[in-house]
């Protein structure tokens, strides 16, 4: 089979293989990107066409033979900041406390995807820290027979006191997010103070012995993409996996594709001053192109939702703080595990659900234009 790509040309006309990789099928291919021998590229793209038959007490898996087995959780829709891309200045309505998931609730719900076949569980917002059941939650579900990745996505803020006791009871994957590091650009950028917390985070994650230490950068042009090489240097001596991610349309920011900074550009800019970038093999269902630079500890990644999406490996699911079930971060569509819980349905009631949902999500979400017009819930909301 040939694979074609409008945006990369040394992935036009490539020649692919077929692989399964944990109860999944892809198409894998390896080739020189950007005219360096020290590129390369991991592609993977669907049929055109659905698998005519899966096994249908299989809920994870959609008609496009996606085997879903990364869980996204939203704790809370409350955040200490306000980031420009993810709310506005006066905040968003939130869901009354009476109709979000309480702590059984979420256990009950991640327990039912563990057992059939989720492997990975990201706790995300708001900002799951300033739950003050965060630390029984990650106990609780660290528990889950089954499950092989606790992590977790916060601003940083809160995190620093926290961390020891979050390791502890089973939190063994932390990314943090940090889109400046000028101090006066963060508080434009949040409209808010605690830079040097989330630089105080970062440092106690590296000091408890998390490998790598992912910090989160999402490039806005005029904004921040004049620290790319700054970020760049946190890899330098400490294992720090820096991800810069291309700024996203939804609700809450302004979109204007004059701030969106595409990854080949993020790319040039890190290969002008660094030599030695070499591509790092991906797992299939990666969302991030990966790369290490000689003699730095820690690596660079780039994740390129608009310009270059994933959808084609995609094994993510996502569970709302206000107990809905959303299959496509970019996709409105969204259906209550909430209310039929709360009903006293069975587990097997809930698989139906579930798997329903599952089976109609699309091949691939729409073209960044397209998403900017699409009516979705603020970032707040979804956690990412």
């Amino acid at each position: 089979m040939v694979l074609f790509s409008k945006s990369v040309p040394a992935l036009r006309g490539l020649r692919s293989r077929a692989v399964s990789y944990e109860g999944g099928s892809y198409l894998l291919s390896s080739c020189k990107a950007a005219g360096s021998s020290d590129h390369y590229a991991t592609c993977a793209k669907l049929s055109e066409d659905p698998v005519k038959e899966s096994s249908p007490s299989d809920m994870l898996i959609d008609s496009f033979g996606r085997l879903h087995t990364y869980l996204r959780i939203s704790l809370t829709e409350r955040c200490n900041l306000r980031c420009q891309y993810c709310m506005p200045a006066e905040g968003v309505e939130l869901t009354p406390s009476s109709q979000l998931l309480s702590q059984s609730e979420i256990v009950s719900l991640a327990n039912l995807f563990v057992t059939s076949g989720v492997n990975k569980i990201r706790l995300t917002g708001g900002e799951p820290t300033i739950r003050k059941d965060i630390e029984d939650i990650c106990l609780q579900l660290s528990n889950l027979k089954g499950l092989k990745t606790l992590a977790m996505t916060t601003n940083g803020i809160t995190l620093a006191r926290k961390l020891p006791k979050l390791k502890e009871f089973g939190l063994n994957s932390i990314n943090i997010s940090l889109d400046t590091l000028v101090p006066a650009k963060f508080e434009f950028l949040t409209r808010r103070r605690g830079h040097e917390k989330v630089l105080e985070s970062i440092n106690a994650a590296v000091d408890l012995g998390y490998n790598p230490v992912k910090v989160n950068c999402v490039v806005m042009r005029g904004v921040n993409d004049d620290e790319i090489c700054d970020f760049v240097e946190l890899t330098r001596s400490r294992p720090i996996n820096v991800r810069f991610i291309e700024f996203m349309p939804f609700d809450g920011n302004v979109w204007n594709v004059k701030k969106l900074v595409p990854y080949y550009e993020m790319l040039d800019k890190v290969v002008a001053k660094y030599q030695g970038l070499q591509r790092i093999q991906d797992h299939p269902s990666e969302t991030a192109k990966n790369y290490r630079i000689d003699g730095h500890h820690g690596t660079v990644s780039f994740i390129t939702s608009m310009t270059e999406h994933f959808c084609a490996g995609c094994n993510r699911l996502r569970l709302l703080a206000d107990g809905n079930f959303k299959v496509c971060l970019f996709g409105p569509s969204e259906v209550s595990l909430r209310d039929p819980l709360r009903a006293g349905a069975e587990e097997d009631e809930l698989r139906e659900i579930i798997s329903a949902a599952v089976k109609r999500k699309k091949a691939a979400h729409a073209g960044m234009f397209d998403l900017a017009k699409t009516a979705n819930r603020p970032m707040i909301h979804i956690g990412g």
